[in-house]
């Protein structure tokens, strides 16, 4: 079983001047023009290469650190690429206002934790915090303490996440 209390530090998806950034497309993660890359592990290069004031995102970013996104995350296509580019990162959590719904599942599908968490941006972190957060019951820590309670992964969710993605937990269930 993998671990279910996540620890990282955190990335504030905002604007210039500090404000929660909605309706992140596909195109704003993963850009179009690089859809012809397939190995996964070069993806995350481009990681947010279309979203103004983030295209250096991707030499910052360190394997286990935290997503928090506006509401609508990953709205329009279902560019698997989107999620995937987080993955090759080692983004370890996306925690979000909301998601959009192929884009959810993608995630999920993919084996990466996804905390919906409607008003985190009101809750006082900051890009740089470290915090942990407890997958089963969606609370999330900065210090110790409780800062905020989002909504826990599905028990589904969970075991796709323990088998390392969709296909593996298919793979577990076809040989229980």
């Amino acid at each position: 079983m993998k671990p279910r209390i996540l620890k990282g530090r955190v990335w504030m998806v905002t604007d210039g001047n500090g404000n929660r950034i909605d309706n992140i497309d596909t195109d704003m993660i993963f850009h179009n023009k690089y859809l012809y890359i397939t190995d996964i592990k070069e993806m995350g290069k481009y990681a947010f290469s279309n979203l103004e004031g983030w295209e250096d995102f991707p030499q910052k970013a360190k394997p286990g650190d935290i997503l928090v996104v506006g509401r609508n995350f990953g709205a329009g296509s279902s560019r698997q690429q989107a999620v995937d580019c987080f993955i090759a990162l080692g983004i370890s959590l996306i925690i979000g206002e909301s998601f959009g719904a192929i884009y959810k599942r993608n995630v999920i599908n993919s084996g990466l934790p996804l905390i919906e968490a409607p008003g985190i941006f009101e809750s006082g972190l900051k890009t740089g915090d470290v915090i942990e957060v407890n997958l089963e019951t969606g609370e999330i820590f900065r210090n110790g303490k409780l800062i905020f309670r989002g909504k826990p992964m599905s028990s589904v969710a969970l075991d796709i996440y323990d088998a390392g993605g969709i296909f593996e937990y298919g793979k577990r269930l076809e040989n229980a």
